[in-house]
């Protein structure tokens, strides 16, 4: 399933992509709460953000073409939390049910991990969200909790699934300057 499929790190030139996979994310999904898909300059804009603040950005891409894309982000802004990243995990409705968004959460907590960050969240839109719930099961996260219908799309109210992981020695010791 998976056999053919690389991961590395995303870079300008997969804008196009992403973009379109988010975009089908956004419109037909619930893993974000989004109502409108953002343009190509603006994906552009939040993965420059993220890359010039040591946060990883990779993509999965099969014979060439981006199959899906992951990155950390900041769970929230505050110095506090510098060690926690958020994840988000998108993929290509092409390439569903392959493995490929386990292939892509097993590479960013190994990138995460490397870059010093102490918890992983899974932030997951949508309750009936089982393969993202399962993804994150299988790759360590625990769960910790529901928001209860939080947001509101496609007619219907949505929950929010909150998972964690810790990264390296987690909340065995204090974290390395940053």
């Amino acid at each position: 399933m998976t056999d053919n499929i690389s991961l590395r790190s995303a870079v300008p030139g997969d804008i196009a992509a992403i973009t379109r996979i988010y975009a089908h994310a956004v419109t037909y999904g619930t893993a974000s709460f989004e109502l409108e898909p953002p343009s190509e300059p603006e994906m552009a804009r939040r993965q420059q953000g993220l890359l010039a603040k040591r946060f990883p950005y990779i993509v999965a891409e099969r014979s060439g073409v981006v199959a899906g894309y992951a990155y950390a982000g900041p769970y929230r802004d505050r110095r506090a939390y510098d060690w926690c990243v958020e994840d988000s995990i998108y993929v290509a409705p092409e390439c569903f049910h392959q493995g490929i968004g386990r292939r892509l959460l097993t590479h960013l907590i190994a990138e995460s991990e490397a870059r010093g960050f102490r918890q992983m969240l899974g932030v997951i839109g949508d309750s009936a969200n089982t393969a993202s719930i399962a993804v994150h099961a299988a790759c360590g996260f625990r769960l910790i909790g529901n928001f209860q219908s939080i947001g509101f799309k496609h007619g219907r109210w949505l929950d929010t699934v909150l998972m964690q992981r810790p990264l390296g020695s987690g909340d065995a010791a204090p974290p390395a300057k940053l």
